[in-house]
């Protein structure tokens, strides 16, 4: 897992769920349900107090589970989510600092743009892979379309107002490797322990790669 890259890992799964964990029981029974429904890159934001405990228990009890961690905001969050157990980042946007958190950790990151500037400054710092972030208020398809002409070397995971209904149409765009949402983990599900719902909802996302 700790060699793959984030190309690699974007090609891995149609879809990469977003998940917020506010109780930490959640945490392995949700990775499972998930795999079992084929989804295995996971990405576990740091939006909660729970964020880096879950990575740990899924990066220790689900090893079928491809875990990352997201909302990486802050350079110290690197180090300690790569030692944790995370084998890649996500963040919402890239700043300098994150470049050097980055590469100081070794931790494999998809950084957030929303610009033309933006991606054009994210590839000249060597990333090709980036997450439209958010999408939607991006230009959604229509802007991942344009950017395809003049930036044809970068692969998206466009993240933010992406749903079921949606997302073929994102997969479609031909600089589009994954989507990332949080349909995949509805909160009434997790409060409910409704693993089997979320193993279908996993199921057909997995299904939207065609």
């Amino acid at each position: 897992m700790a060699n793959l890259s984030v190309l690699d890992i974007m090609r891995t799964s149609a879809v990469i769920p977003v998940i917020a964990i506010d109780d930490i029981n959640h945490a392995v029974p949700l990775a499972r349900a998930l795999v079992a429904g084929g989804i295995r890159v996971l990405e576990v934001t740091l939006r909660t107090a729970h964020g880096l405990p879950a990575i740990r228990a899924m990066a220790e009890q689900v090893p079928d589970a491809i875990v990352g961690v997201g909302t990486l905001t802050q350079p110290r969050e690197f180090a300690a989510a790569r030692d944790a157990g995370a084998v890649f980042g996500v963040s919402p946007g890239l700043t300098p600092a994150l470049i050097e958190a980055a590469r100081a950790s070794g931790l494999p990151l998809l950084p957030g743009v929303m610009t033309p500037s933006e991606v054009m400054a994210a590839r000249e710092a060597g990333f090709r892979q980036l997450k439209l972030f958010p999408a939607m208020q991006a230009g959604g398809v229509g802007m991942l379309n344009a950017l395809a002409g003049p930036l044809g070397d970068v692969m998206f995971c466009p993240t933010g107002g992406v749903s079921q209904d949606n997302a073929p149409q994102f997969l479609a765009c031909r600089n589009v490797a994954c989507v990332g949402g949080s349909w995949l983990t509805p909160k009434e599900a997790l409060v409910a322990g409704d693993w089997d719902r979320i193993t279908a909802l996993a199921r057909a996302a997995s299904a939207l790669r065609g």
